[in-house]
């Protein structure tokens, strides 16, 4: 079993926080002046999958040359306002084949990434559209 991940959150004024996971180099500012934390979980989910397909596509030697992941959510109204609804559109940039792009995809939502898997257990709808961008010539 993996080491228990830890870290904190820390009051620094009004509506703020900085949060730090203990073994990384990094913090976020939550709150004022900052991201709430129900976008980040949005954006940690984008990030999870885009380090999946860049994984997979490299493992698969199709020539990624760049990736965006646009997300979007929609809450519930009523409290705990969690996302009812995910969608997540991949721009592939490189010669990619489609049908291994979609099958990163799919391995990414369905296998592999962990924070799009906690989304779909609080009973979310996750969506995804796809586009390759060829290099121009």
């Amino acid at each position: 079993m993996a080491d228990p991940v830890t870290g904190k959150v820390e009051w620094v004024r009004d509506y703020q926080f900085i949060g730090r996971i203990s073994d990384d180099k990094c913090s976020v500012i939550l709150g004022e002046g900052g991201i709430s934390p129900m976008k980040l979980l949005l954006l940690s989910v984008a990030g999870c999958t885009a380090y999946d397909i860049v994984m997979i596509l490299k493992k698969m030697r199709e020539s990624i040359e760049g990736l965006e992941v646009e997300i979007s959510g929609e809450r519930r109204d009523e409290h705990p306002r969690i996302y009812r609804r995910v969608h997540l559109h991949y721009k592939i940039k490189g010669s990619v084949d489609p049908k291994k792009a979609e099958r990163a995809i799919e391995l990414s939502q369905d296998r592999y990434c962990s924070a799009s898997a906690h989304i779909k257990l609080s009973g979310a709808e996750v969506t995804y559209t796809y586009e390759i961008i060829r290099p121009e010539l």
